[in-house]
């Protein structure tokens, strides 16, 4: 009968955890990030040890990549054939390595991206400085394991001749690990190698002086030598990594830019692609042409701008809004005493040298016990030679070979080796076995014996043997650095020409959020009519503006948006513009106050806000220049229901003029108001009873004379002249300006300062919209209630009043 199965009843937290741990170790510790020893990640490493068995080296002949693939997939890693030719074609490409270990032929991919052949078409085979990675790997100076199958052995690390994980540098993700080491010169490196064996407490800013930072394959220039610096302290950095450009004249008195080089690991058909995206969709002004003239004499992308162009801004725009700049970050993590460590370079040179330590001392004991056995049979044969007559007679009277050894070891005292030589020693040898020669040797193997022993008992030898075979790695392999390192990151300023091609628009905005840029072409072929605007809409604002120039917008709940005048959308007069919460999300019941065409932040130039609660607060224009556009920001800092009636623009010697609906007004000088930071919530403007709440607060010049007129609740309209007031301090009660009335009071619903020619509008609660020109009528003093202008019985109360928005010309004198 079959035994019942056994089941463990395990919670599924501690199987998922125990499964993902180990899933875990095994991505990290052999698959994904590289040894610090040999810079190399297990697949590569089986890589160069299946074809450094198979003997495809460097001056033998191509082989075909599949037959290497099969044989590492058969003998080293049991994983898919693709994911071992990926690393291998990366290891023969010599955009992402700086000194390639494999040299292939046929299409092995490109900077732009393009698939390799697949492996059946390309040859392969290691590069000349990959023997160096694999020399004396034979003489026992690594520890071997049993491959997956234990029918061969493979090793843990290569004995890596020169310093390969600072030289080629390593990029991989592993699980919560990942690693970015760039790669550097190898002159420079094998150097600060030398200099930290040479000075075991060398400083990173003295090893700076040999490995001056990053050598990129594809040269291009590195800015912010401190992020070197921090890199090499910590394992983790980042610098700025541009492409090299030139800028050169050509026909028609025009100019184009050139890149030659481009950063690290960057697509270069992406790049050109971008670029020309930007072209077409006009980001960015003056872009003729773009085109990619890389062919086999090397890389060369041209930009061809139009006439009369700032090349420098062009230039500039694409450093900041393409690859032709990247930022890399260093996250320098390899495997050290098979755990994940964040090294820094000295660290990184440490780790490399106690290897070379450990490789050189097993390399010359292998080869001193070699030489202590070659010697003692060449003195085995020496000895043979003097007594050969006796030997040979020896020999031929014995059996067998067995007899003839164990003769040969009792009559003439030769140890079991040299009589295994003697007996093994073919007869032609006997013709020139010339006692000098092995003389000759055997005095040769003597001072090898001396030298190794040397070597072995002396740190110091061990370490000027390393060093010497470093020099001569470098004095072989060497070549000059291609990245240029500049010490400073450069501010990239973009001149706003570059990008925008200077055009005067018409920019109208209206209260409940439309807002819009038309071309004047529009406008005139409408005479100005015919405004698309939804009922009970009205405009806030109807401006000449250049599309270089930038609007500040306020909404009633104390935000702001500044938005660039080309980023508008550009829409046809007679069509509703675009809703300014799809550019910025605005809250239910706000709606605009108030909009600015702004130039430049002038430093003399003031934002004055009233509030419906009775606050009033000043703050500098210039703290609105807000490095994020698109995006509602806090203008002030307005306290529970409270909300924005107004907002002006001053230049600080204004006059400030506050009605409350219950019918006082305050008048007083703008100088009154502190200035304050741009979130603060500002000063008390007016003093409010219960139920009263400020309607409008004003801004005007005490010498133009202008007019005061209120509207109120019942229709009534007055004007009044300046002179009825007077000009007294801030947070007072201010002058009644109606007659109260027991039945049916007058309450101000729209309070304005009018100069000639201008109207009110205002709306009743029949949805009827009322014009009126308040100049019309007479000036009344403070007692009066006005002229009736409309019947509220017949019409409604009126429910808001607001000035006709003028026609505002492009910053002209007017409105400066």
């Amino acid at each position: 009968m079959s035994q019942p199965e056994q089941y463990l009843d395990l919670p599924l937290e501690e199987v998922i955890g125990d499964r993902f741990g180990r899933y875990s170790k095994y991505i990290i510790q052999d698959r994904a990030l590289p040894d610090a020893r040999d810079g190399l990640k297990p697949v590569q490493r089986r890589i160069l040890y299946a074809m450094h068995v198979e003997k495809n080296t460097h001056e033998k002949s191509f082989r075909k990549s599949a037959k290497t693939v099969g044989t590492v997939i058969g003998n080293y890693h049991p994983h898919g054939d693709s994911s071992v030719y990926e690393a291998m074609v990366r290891l023969s490409m010599d955009w992402k390595m700086r000194n390639e270990l494999i040299e292939m032929h046929g299409n092995n991919g490109s900077l732009d991206g393009d698939p390799p052949a697949a492996m059946r078409y390309t040859e392969a085979r290691l590069s000349a400085i990959s023997s160096e990675l694999l020399r004396d790997i034979d003489k026992e100076t690594v520890d071997h394991i049993p491959n997956f199958d234990e029918t061969t052995l493979e090793p843990t690390v290569l004995p890596a001749k020169f310093p390969n994980l600072l030289v080629n540098g390593s990029t991989g993700i592993s699980s919560g690990y990942a690693t970015d080491i760039p790669p550097h010169n190898l002159a420079e490196v094998i150097d600060g190698v030398i200099k930290r064996i040479d000075k075991p407490n060398v400083s990173v800013d003295e090893l700076m002086n040999v490995i001056k930072g990053p050598d990129f394959p594809t040269g291009g220039i590195i800015q912010g030598i401190d992020g070197i610096k921090k890199a090499y302290e910590t394992g983790k950095g980042k610098v700025v990594v541009r492409g090299k450009t030139k800028i050169e004249p050509i026909r028609g008195n025009r100019e184009q830019i050139v890149i030659d080089e481009i950063p690290f690991e960057v697509n270069k058909a992406n790049m050109v692609k971008k670029i020309d995206e930007l072209r077409f969709d006009r980001k960015v002004e003056g872009i003729a042409e773009v085109r990619d003239e890389t062919d086999r004499t090397g890389l060369r992308i041209v930009i061809e701008l139009k006439k009369d162009v700032n090349s420098e801004g062009v230039l500039n725009y694409l450093y900041k809004n393409t690859d032709l700049q990247v930022t890399y970050h260093f996250n320098m993590v390899a495997i050290k005493d098979r755990t994940p460590r964040l090294l820094s370079l000295p660290e990184m040179l440490d780790s490399y040298i106690a290897h070379q330590k450990e490789v050189v001392t097993r390399q010359t004991t292998f080869d001193l016990n070699k030489a202590r056995d070659r010697a003692h049979i060449v003195e085995g044969l020496m000895k043979a030679i003097s007594i050969l007559d006796d030997l040979i007679a020896t020999i031929r009277s014995s059996k067998d070979k067995q007899d003839a050894k164990k003769r040969i070891i009792d009559e003439y005292s030769f140890t079991e080796a040299q009589a295994e030589a003697i007996v093994m020693l073919q007869l032609y040898r006997l013709t020139n076995t010339d006692i000098t020669q092995l003389e000759k040797e055997a005095d040769e193997l003597r001072k090898q014996i001396t030298s190794y022993e040397a070597i072995l008992s002396s740190e110091k030898k061990l370490l000027q043997t390393i060093k010497q075979d470093l020099r001569q790695i470098k004095k072989k392999f060497s070549d000059s650095r291609r990245t240029i390192i500049e010490d400073k990151i450069e501010e990239l300023k973009i001149d706003i020409e570059v990008v925008v091609a200077s055009e005067d628009v018409l920019v109208s905005v209206t209260k409940d959020g439309y807002i819009k840029r038309t071309s004047l072409r529009s406008y005139s072929a409408s005479n100005g009519e015919d405004l698309a605007i939804k009922d009970q809409d009205h405009l806030i604002s109807l401006m000449e503006i250049n599309t270089t120039d930038k609007v500040l917008i306020f909404t009633n709940k104390g935000k702001y948006i500044l938005m660039s005048v080309h980023e508008l959308p550009d829409i046809r007069w007679k069509d509703l513009g675009q809703h300014i919460s799809s550019i910025a999300s605005l809250e239910k019941e706000e709606h605009i106050v108030q909009c600015f065409p702004i130039r430049e932040f002038k430093d003399d130039s003031y934002l004055v806000f009233f509030t419906k609660n009775g606050m009033v607060k000043r703050s500098e224009l210039k703290l609105y220049n807000a490095s994020r556009h698109s995006k509602a920001l806090i203008a002030l800092n307005l306290k529970g229901d409270d909300e924005v009636v107004n907002v002006f623009e001053t230049n600080g010697y204004s006059e400030v003029f506050i009605a409350s609906n219950k019918g006082y007004g305050l008048w007083y000088h703008e100088s009154e108001i502190n200035i304050v930071g741009q979130r603060a919530a500002g000063v008390k403007s007016i003093q409010l009873k219960d139920g009263e709440y400020v309607v409008s607060g004003q801004v005007f010049d005490e010498l133009s004379e202008p007019s005061l007129v209120i509207v109120t609740q019942r229709g009534a309209c007055k004007r009044m002249k300046l002179k009825e007031f007077e000009k007294t301090s801030r947070a007072k009660r201010g002058l009644i300006m109606l007659r109260e009335l027991k039945n049916k009071p007058h309450r101000i619903v729209g309070f304005h300062i009018l100069y000639e020619n201008e109207s009110l509008e205002f709306l009743t609660e029949n949805g009827e919209v009322h014009h009126i020109y308040p100049l019309e009528l007479k000036a009344s003093d403070r007692y009066s209630n006005g002229s009736f202008v409309i019947d509220s019985d017949t019409h409604g109360e009126v429910l808001e009043v607001w000035k006709e928005t003028p026609y505002q010309k492009p910053f002209d004198e007017s409105n400066e």
